[in-house]
């Protein structure tokens, strides 16, 4: 059987218009971090503060990764070819993937190292240097609650749970929500260490801000690995799926139902099933194109759709014959 691709102009559009709102959420949040970047480097260079220096590496990690989300958003839509018969959609896992191991590397090593050197060293700073470093923060603070709360925003608009889905929203909502309560972390050790003068609150502030890095990377990657390798579509699908096939009147048994995500709305479906006895192959051919239509209507991201279809009185009889009886006895 040949596989039924499926997607109407309406779903196309509203995709397109979930990727321009998210493309408008991610650049927001690279523009806030690249400023912030930028003011968090020269304050903790004035400053000789290993947080404010932490949090730097943080927002310069932040805004590489923002653009790997926007090469995800860019490249995932593009349409199926030759090469690629199943489409890009898993280029938004890819990229993903790359901004986790992004977060890991720059901001979560780099964060432990300051909180280390700090330790072993010291850091002296200036009164005039802690208030720069807490001014470059509150600012700080400010534009990633905004950032933050545009993310929050588009989140709740495609439907809570729904818009986590999405790659790349989730990594925006993810390293927004990691940088204010980095910037809080930055914040109360830069305070603690000018009142107490004892660094190894900085310092314990940036180790802090390394541990929370490192989790949500690996967090983020778990994620990205589960959908780059295959993962099934969500199980209220797939029992939707399952039960539409079993409520067919000419399907006798289910026998095997496998799904796939292939991008974030796209799905595979395959299914095997044993169909009644009598019916001839014109029968089964339009049993199989009406029931395929069925599970687009019902799952509109089943975007390939392959069904196995079996007599099953004709697999038995095979089964019966002489030649598979003979093979079974010498195996």
């Amino acid at each position: 059987m040949r596989p039924l691709v499926t997607g109407t102009a309406s779903n196309e559009n509203e995709n397109e218009s979930k990727d321009r709102r998210t493309r408008v959420t991610v650049l927001v949040a690279l523009a806030a971090n690249l400023v912030i970047a930028v003011a968090k480097a020269v304050g903790g260079l004035i400053a000789g503060s290993p947080a404010l220096l932490s949090e730097a590496a943080h927002s310069v990690a932040d805004s590489l990764n923002e653009v790997f989300l926007l090469a995800a958003l860019r490249r995932s839509r593009r349409p199926a070819d030759e090469r690629h018969p199943f489409g890009y959609g898993k280029e938004r896992f890819f990229w993903s993937l790359l901004a986790a191991v992004g977060i890991f590397v720059m901001g979560g090593c780099f964060s432990f190292f300051q909180g280390v050197e700090a330790l072993r060293n010291g850091a002296e700073e200036k009164f005039s240097g802690y208030i720069v470093g807490l001014v470059v923060l509150a600012v700080a603070f400010v534009a990633e609650g905004v950032s933050l709360l545009r993310a929050l925003s588009q989140v709740r608009k495609q439907g809570g749970a729904a818009g986590m889905r999405d790659p790349a929203l989730r990594t925006v909502v993810a390293e927004d929500g990691t940088a204010v309560l980095g910037v809080t972390l930055a914040m109360v050790g830069m305070a603690l260490h000018m009142i107490t003068g004892q660094v190894v609150w900085e310092a314990s502030a940036s180790l802090a801000i390394g541990v929370l890095l490192v989790f949500i990377a690996y967090r983020l990657g778990i994620e990205a690995r589960d959908q780059l390798i295959g993962e099934a579509a969500d199980p209220e699908s797939t029992g939707r799926i399952r039960s539409l096939l079993k409520a067919q009147p000419e399907i006798d048994s289910v026998e095997a139902l496998f799904t796939m995500k292939t991008g974030l709305d796209s799905v595979l479906v395959a299914a095997r099933v044993d169909l009644m006895p009598g019916m001839d192959s014109e029968q089964v051919e339009d049993v199989a194109v009406r029931i395929k239509a069925s599970i687009a209507r019902t799952v509109p991201e089943a975007q390939q759709i392959f069904l196995d279809v079996t007599d099953r009185s004709a697999r038995e009889t095979a089964a019966d014959s002489p030649a598979a009886t003979g093979e079974r006895g010498g195996a």
